[in-house]
């Protein structure tokens, strides 16, 4: 089984994760008119971190809090090889003139938030969206979106992967880099 380099180990996972929820807390206060939407799949593990820590730290248990799945909304899901599976959108609130901040766990062409962005109309129109990426793979993007929240920044080829691995699935909180993806799947 082959290693990938290590970017972010447990503890410093610990401290971004515990960053990340500062900076939300600067820019929004007590969340009052700002709701928190997971990206599925992968982005709900981070937004449910944030989410938790976000309740503990501000003493509040109404944050808004949903998961958006984008299966249906990518521009690619009709040429994959393999079919697709949805995840559940779980939003149960209308965002129509509320701040949202959009959570993913890596930032790479843009075109998974595009589709976010697309998807999330159908909830209302929100005053304001922002994007929380754990790793943004800033020199790689196809579209023009970027980061207002980022854990760390990471420059590498188009063939490297990047791969965050959670404590509940892995083992350990952990972000990745392999030479490649197929190297990242072993």
């Amino acid at each position: 089984m082959s290693k990938g380099r290590l970017i972010i180990g447990q503890e410093r996972f610990a401290l971004t994760i515990e960053r990340l929820c500062h900076q939300l807390i600067e820019q929004h206060g007590a969340f009052d008119n700002t709701c928190l939407i997971g990206i599925q799949p992968r982005g709900v593990r981070l937004s449910g971190r944030l989410y938790q820590r976000l309740s503990a730290i501000l003493s509040k248990d109404d944050i808004l809090y949903g998961k958006l799945d984008i299966t249906f909304y990518r521009d690619d899901f009709r040429t994959r090889e393999k079919p697709l599976k949805a995840s559940p959108t779980e939003i149960d609130f209308i965002v129509e003139d509320k701040r949202v901040v959009l959570v993913d766990d890596v930032l790479y062409t843009g075109r998974t938030v595009q589709a976010a962005l697309t998807a999330l109309n159908h909830y209302g129109r929100p005053r304001q969206v922002e994007l929380l990426a754990l790793v943004d793979r800033q020199f790689n993007r196809h579209l023009p979106i970027q980061s207002d929240y980022v854990g760390v920044r990471v420059d590498a080829l188009d063939e490297a992967y990047v791969r965050v691995d959670w404590a509940e699935s892995a083992g350990e909180d952990r972000v990745l880099l392999f030479v490649d993806k197929k190297e990242a799947e072993k």
